[in-house]
């Protein structure tokens, strides 16, 4: 199964050719044999129903051209590479599907959104920006057009309620606005030999006074960068901790990638806390931004979050390798799999493929990782019932101001690379699941012993703890560049944690209070609340049954707990 997974797609490419004019059954048979083969949770016979209905919903479309965008992942390399010139041969409507930074596609949406300039006809958009989406209202909510202009074009087979990522691109009027297309989780990764070496396990017991496992908390995983720094394993000297800490535009994503909800900020809630989100910003009972700072009720500069960002600064000084300091996401995520770094907090699975490769100091010879991936460990102020973490979901999202025929086909090529013929494929070249069948398919039951516990928690409870950028923020291109300059600020050690914080949410209001003044967001756009002291609103907050903003903690260093991975797993499976 694994040599076919890997098999090179260039003979299929060359065969499907996107220039063919014969689109048609026979290309999708020929797209079936040479690349799906048995990697579906589909029979084959439902594969080439699901063929037939793409091959019959483009005839309209045949011989238009658009195209699409996504940020550069291996999935949507995949998808540009591989799938698009397929579903070209296979209907006739040619796909261009450009995969490009991150940053430059939220400019460009950012673009199209201000212009009504039609710079694409589809476009895989983190839902990170529901909120903003769901305010403008200048993208189609895919529930009304799935049932009306759509319908014609909308795969009867698609089955939105087995996108495990649905919760997260639905807004407050109970619309989906995007559909998942990747996924993947920030988890708590660690060297699994290290942890089960007895000399480790009994050197930690006999300075600490609790067994070396998970950690369950952020004080037992303070202690475990402690005891790992400096300390030498197989001859060289390793760290407890990896981070990075330059001040760029990827800081940003350290943070608003709900590390504040790990620590305890904002209030209890799934997908996000209600009334205050992990971002701390505060809505009212219509979904009202009403702050960000603690004066108005939010929890930005809260004790929560200065914690939050105490704690990154203090591990990655005194934990984490000493270029730590200077390096940027891109440059931080290969660190661990150089073999000497003991364990990540803040760790994307989108690293997962490249982590498990045969050869690497973290990988034994039969191929399976030294490593294993396990739920984040929480903070001194986290409660039960709070987001525990991160979960990107790229997703397909369709602007009104792309024209309905173009709209169309776009719509067509987007469920054609999520679809169930193709998905679990898909996920087994980018390792980014969507579908709750595939994440189920035998097939990467066989797979999971080589990919370090990240099947085991994709089918875990916990799973639902992981989650995207909510809707209380208001938008998101805006606000998610401020936290890089001002967190930044922290990082360089230009300001203290309160200092930094106490900008951003300043930072954060003014940006409210101007969407507020121009009324561009009608009557869920913000409202600014009245400023009174955190004693006010802590009051507030608890006789409504809420949280945030919490009081200080004296004693933020709680008592450590850590489990045991291997019973940790086998309590997800009863």
């Amino acid at each position: 199964m694994r040599r076919q997974i890997l098999t090179s797609t260039t003979a299929l490419v060359l065969l499907l050719g996107a220039g063919n004019a014969y689109a048609g059954m026979d290309e999708a048979k020929s797209f079936l044999d040479k690349e799906i083969g048995d990697l579906s949770t589909l029979s084959r016979a439902d594969q080439e129903k699901e063929m037939q209905w793409f091959i019959d919903a483009a005839k309209p479309f045949a011989g238009m051209e658009i195209k699409v965008v996504s940020e550069t992942i291996a999935t949507h390399s995949y998808e540009s590479q591989v799938l698009a010139p397929a579903f070209s041969a296979i209907t006739g409507i040619k796909v261009t599907h450009d995969t490009i930074q991150e940053g430059d596609v939220v400019e460009k949406i950012q673009t199209q959104m201000q212009t009504g300039q039609n710079l694409y006809d589809g476009w895989v958009n983190d839902s990170d920006l529901i909120g903003t989406h769901w305010r403008y209202q200048q993208v189609r909510n895919l529930t009304d057009w799935m049932a009306g202009e759509g319908k014609d074009v909308t795969d009867p087979m698609l089955d939105v309620d087995d996108f495990i990522g649905k919760s997260f691109t639905t807004a407050p009027d109970s619309k989906l606005y995007q559909l998942p297309d990747q996924q993947f989780a920030n988890l708590y990764w660690f060297r699994y030999d290290w942890f089960n070496d007895e000399k480790n396990k009994a050197d930690f017991k006999a300075k600490y006074g609790y067994d070396l496992g998970v950690p369950v908390n952020w004080s037992a995983y303070e202690d475990i960068a402690e005891f790992f720094t400096g300390r030498e394993i197989d001859g060289k000297k390793v760290f407890g901790h990896m981070d990075y800490g330059k001040k760029d535009p990827s800081l940003g994503w350290r943070f608003t990638d709900a590390w504040l909800s790990m620590a305890g900020n904002g209030d209890k809630g799934i997908p996000n806390g209600k009334p205050v989100d992990e971002w701390g910003i505060k809505v009212d009972e219509n979904s009202r931004p009403v702050g960000s700072c603690v004066a108005r009720g939010g929890d930005t500069n809260g004790p929560a979050s200065v914690y939050a960002i105490q704690k990154y600064l203090d591990w990655l000084k005194a934990y984490a390798p000493p270029e730590a300091q200077g390096m940027t996401f891109s440059e931080s995520g290969p660190v661990p799999s150089q073999g000497a770094v003991a364990q990540q907090i803040f760790w994307y699975t989108a690293f997962t493929a490249d982590m498990a490769k045969p050869g690497l100091p973290v990988v034994n010879d039969d191929g399976t990782p030294k490593w294993r991936v396990a739920p984040s460990p929480h903070g001194v102020y986290w409660k039960d019932g709070m987001k525990l973490g991160y979960q990107d979901a790229g997703s397909w999202t369709l602007l009104k101001s792309t024209p309905t025929d173009r709209a169309k086909a776009a719509w067509l090529y987007a469920q054609f690379v999520v679809s169930k013929t193709v998905d679990v494929k898909k996920s087994h070249v980018g390792l980014t699941f969507i579908r709750d069948s595939t994440i189920h398919d035998k097939s990467f039951t066989e797979r999971a012993p080589k990919l370090g516990g990240l099947i085991e928690f994709y089918r875990s409870p916990a799973r639902v703890q992981w989650t995207p950028t909510g809707t209380n923020v208001p938008d998101y291109p805006k606000l998610a560049q401020l936290w890089w300059q001002n967190i930044g600020d922290a990082s360089s050690g230009a300001k203290s944690a309160q200092e930094a914080m106490d900008a951003l949410c300043a930072d954060q209001e003014k940006v409210l209070e101007r969407l507020e003044k121009s009324g561009v967001q009608g009557d869920i756009g913000p409202k600014m609340a009245e400023e009174h002291d955190l004693d006010y609103w802590n009051k507030e907050a608890v006789s409504k049954g809420n949280l945030a903003p919490q009081l200080k903690v004296e004693n933020e260093k709680d008592k450590p707990i850590t489990v045991n991975y291997d019973e940790l797993v086998k309590s997800w499976q009863k």
